[in-house]
């Protein structure tokens, strides 16, 4: 089962804009690690929100604001897509993952396969 793992950060916190070089080698360490098991699939950062735009649509049409998003308290950070043999796998990354940081939420979500589709996605309950 794949699932795709986003963190986010406090975008105002220095650190996680420039992470030191300790964080930088525990990550390595970690993503090599994680590599080599065969389980990662893709693993990316981005760039702070000053940098990007949001899209909204509602009723009244489609909007573009350019960032930064003030007014979001959390930013992705970045995110990671596994493939692990159940939940309970991707969770137990996710936890490791969240580990390296001194402040950081990590969101665990199952993506559709094919296999989903036709399926009640309400009712997956993966």
């Amino acid at each position: 089962m794949r699932y795709l793992m986003i963190h986010k950060l406090d975008e105002s916190l220095p650190e996680a804009w420039n992470p030191s070089p300790e964080f930088i080698d525990r990550m390595g360490a970690f993503m090599g690690e994680v590599q080599e098991s065969g389980v990662l699939l893709a693993a990316e950062g981005v760039h702070q929100s000053s940098e990007g735009a949001l899209i909204r649509k509602d009723a009244k049409g489609l909007s573009v604001t350019d960032g930064p998003f003030s007014e979001a308290r959390e930013v992705i950070g970045g995110f990671a897509l596994v493939n692990v043999a159940d939940k309970a796998e991707a969770v137990e990354l996710g936890r490791r993952f969240a580990d390296l940081f001194p402040e950081v939420s990590v969101e665990v979500r199952r993506v559709f396969e094919e296999a989903d589709f036709g399926e009640n996605p309400g009712a997956q309950g993966a």
